[in-house]
């Protein structure tokens, strides 16, 4: 592979992560996330503890789905999140660490 071809492949690698990490970007995605890690959760559930109405919080797990952070699954008239890739969690631990850094 040549060098340009890897500058595209690196530089596409770098965008796709940045796109996860804009999905991320709302205190009230994060919160559904760490919520998730607990288990799945109902729609209901998750519009309780952020405290939006039902079509935000849909919006806001629709960019978690699209971003490949969580999964979803119909049962009744019920919709059911769970993460999808638990290792996002490793990511929060890794933000705690750069906060904790940051008061000392």
């Amino acid at each position: 592979m040549n060098a340009i071809i890897q500058d595209i492949v690196l530089r596409d690698q770098f965008a796709a992560r940045a796109e996860i990490m804009k999905a991320m970007a709302h205190p009230s995605r994060l919160m559904m996330i760490d919520d998730l890690s607990r288990g799945e959760k109902c729609v209901c559930e998750l519009q309780a503890l952020v405290g939006y109405d039902m079509s935000t919080v849909s919006k806001h797990l629709s960019v978690l789905k699209k971003a490949g952070i969580v999964e979803d699954e119909r049962r009744g008239k019920q919709v059911y999140y769970r993460l999808k890739t638990p290792c996002i969690l490793d990511f929060f631990k890794c933000i705690q660490s750069v906060l904790e850094a940051g008061k000392q």
